[in-house]
């Protein structure tokens, strides 16, 4: 049966687990590619609400990683997201409605789906330390460690610095703590960091009000559009999704919850996407998905029902709807290296899975799956872990 919807402080604090994730890439398609605030936001919160109440379990909303960095690289235009958001929904709808997702779930190795695990939980802890010092793409675009604060030094130390070791130390001595819960005071700490010591960058603006946002705000895309979208962006986007947001979070999900994550199926999570890309294409959003390291950050720091999707959405509807584009400003208050803290202990949560893998054959498919992730990606890694693992197992090679 799914978990009853629970609503306190730790709760709470498993929902803001993953802002790590969502918010730097989401400000950077707003930034540089002109995708909509308020629809990207408002997509976001409605897709955390429907799929916690579908699933009943805490369940990940996270951007879809390859597609958003690359197009925040390159500046793809707003038109070229929102094709590969539509075109990644149907190719996801039709490999859950065949059935065609239940084949492969079915004949990927656990090592292989370990493997997938501890690269992107690797990816993200890597990420996290390139936020507190000011090395991720985000940072590079504003050519500042920390471009909302008005301090960026302490001496000859880098304040990102400071602040992301002082708030992992903060973090661990909280992380058990289920009366001050980490996620709470990691996310509250950095507000006030920004409250004191930040630029405050559009918070003179906000106007609240009403804010409804519109129906394909920038129109619908082109031909062209849905050429660039599906060779640049769907292609290198569709293994990892299918790796990590699917067999992944499929896995782990069973893992943390039990039966209780019986409907997390492979066809259910690409149906779930395909019907969450489809509604944030429609309101100028960026491409989403599900994801293991999103699942793993909402476990560690607390979520343990549905009642954290609905936290969580419910706070992004509810500032989109009275601040409109402005909600940009309110995200803007807490500091990188705090978002980097987050992203470090996700990526440690998720790469701890691989406790289970006792095998010394199984263990070398893990390891060279993380190898091939960090030399090219983790579609590569994705898809030589396949191959190795069934080389191995019918032992036309030795390890």
């Amino acid at each position: 049966m799914p978990l009853p919807y629970t609503f306190n402080r730790m709760e709470f604090a498993g929902s803001l687990g993953d802002l790590g994730t969502l918010l730097p890439l989401a400000i950077g398609m707003i930034i540089v590619n002109g995708l909509d605030p308020a629809g990207l936001f408002l997509s976001v919160g409605l897709f955390y609400i429907f799929t916690g109440v579908y699933f009943g379990i805490t369940t990940p909303v996270q951007p879809m990683k390859v597609i958003g960095a690359y197009a925040i690289a390159t500046a793809m235009t707003p038109h070229q997201i929102m094709a590969s958001g539509i075109l990644m929904g149907v190719c996801l709808l039709v490999i859950g409605a065949t059935g065609a997702i239940t084949l492969i779930g079915k004949y990927t190795p656990k090592a292989t789906v370990r493997g997938v695990q501890l690269s992107t939980g690797t990816l993200l802890m890597a990420e996290g330390v390139k936020f507190m010092l000011g090395k991720t793409r985000l940072q590079a675009l504003h050519q500042m460690a920390e471009p909302y604060l008005s301090i960026q030094q302490v001496g000859p130390v880098p304040v990102g610095l400071i602040i992301g070791i002082a708030g992992a130390l903060l973090t661990l001595l909280l992380l058990e703590n289920k009366k001050t819960p980490a996620g709470i005071v990691i996310v509250g700490v950095g507000i006030l960091i920004g409250l004191l010591a930040g630029t405050r960058e559009g918070l003179g603006d906000i106007r609240p009000g009403f804010y409804l946002p519109a129906i394909l705000p920038l129109g619908f895309p082109q031909g062209a559009d849905f050429t660039v979208a599906l060779l640049a962006l769907v292609v290198p986007q569709m293994p990892m999704t299918l790796g990590n947001a699917v067999i992944a979070d499929m896995d782990l999900s069973i893992n943390y919850f039990g039966d209780a994550a019986r409907r997390v199926t492979g066809k259910s999570l690409c149906v779930s996407m395909a019907l969450g890309n489809f509604l944030s294409a429609c309101l100028g959003g960026m491409p989403l998905c599900h994801g293991a390291g999103g699942l793993a950050a909402h476990y560690r720091f607390g979520a343990r029902s549905a009642g954290s999707n609905l936290m969580i959405g419910a706070i992004l509807i509810l500032f989109t709807l009275l601040l409109g584009n402005r909600i940009l400003a309110l995200f803007n208050l807490i500091p990188m290296a705090i978002l980097g803290v987050l992203l470090l202990f996700a990526g440690s949560q998720l790469a701890l899975t691989i406790v289970d893998v006792t095998d010394r054959k199984e263990l070398f498919v893990v390891v060279v799956i993380l190898g091939i992730t960090l030399a090219a990606n983790l579609a590569a890694g994705f898809a030589a872990g396949i191959v190795l693992a069934y080389l191995i197992r019918s032992e036309k090679l030795s390890v």
